[in-house]
């Protein structure tokens, strides 16, 4: 399963690649903001830190524009992947991008009615919102289990799964037992898969014994 960085802040991508947890890196507008950095700096930055696929949005709404920002977004960095809100227009200028060879993500996707559709308009990736989901009191990991379940029903269609909104190790875990593609999560939350209290007793024991035996 890939593991996508939730972040636009350099320090937190380089840290989840030491770890081996950098497949990729998701980012939006709000996130780029948060970082202090110019849009396309950022952007070109972390596609020179990682070799995986770079999720960057545009802002437009229209299809013309979308399509037109998606271009020069694609044109930052070989692995950039223009990452477009499920709309009407969304679909459209993602058909329009597939046939232009250029990659797209779908996101804010919360039915699997709208992973069909992004799956049929030609999106590389899709990106469900689980926390989201989670929040107004429907569970999140039931869409994902529902969508796998229509990907796996017909074979021809590669859009892959990247899970979001991804608030707790166990949203991380439980997407892997359905088979998503992968996950995008903020590098709290996969530092917060390492630790364990059992593991830290259990150390804490071995170094006592082993300071114990005068060696």
């Amino acid at each position: 399963m890939k593991f996508f960085v939730d972040s636009a802040v350099i320090e937190d991508i380089k840290k989840a690649k030491a770890l081996g947890l950098a497949d990729g890196v998701t980012t939006n507008p709000t996130l780029i903001r948060r970082s202090g950095q110019d849009f396309q700096d950022a952007i070109t930055e972390i596609a020179n830190l990682v070799k995986g696929p770079v999720l960057a949005e545009p802002v437009s709404e229209t299809v013309k524009d979308i399509v037109k920002e998606g271009k020069i977004l694609a044109s930052w960095a070989p692995n950039v992947v223009v990452k477009i809100p499920l709309t009407h227009a969304g679909l459209e200028a993602t058909h329009i991008l597939k046939h232009e060879n250029i990659e797209t993500a779908l996101t804010l996707v919360f039915s699997s009615a709208q992973a069909l559709l992004a799956a049929k308009a030609g999106a590389k990736y899709i990106c469900p919102f689980v926390g989201r989901l989670d929040d107004i009191d429907t569970p999140g990991m039931e869409l994902i289990a529902d969508i796998m379940q229509i990907y796996d029903n017909y074979p021809e269609l590669d859009t892959e799964v990247i899970v979001a909104s991804v608030r707790t190790p166990g949203h991380i875990t439980e997407s892997a037992a359905l088979g998503a593609d992968g996950v995008t999560a903020p590098l709290k939350v996969i530092e917060q898969m390492v630790r364990h209290p059992l593991t830290d007793i259990g150390i804490e024991k071995f170094l006592k014994d082993w300071n114990a035996s005068g060696q």
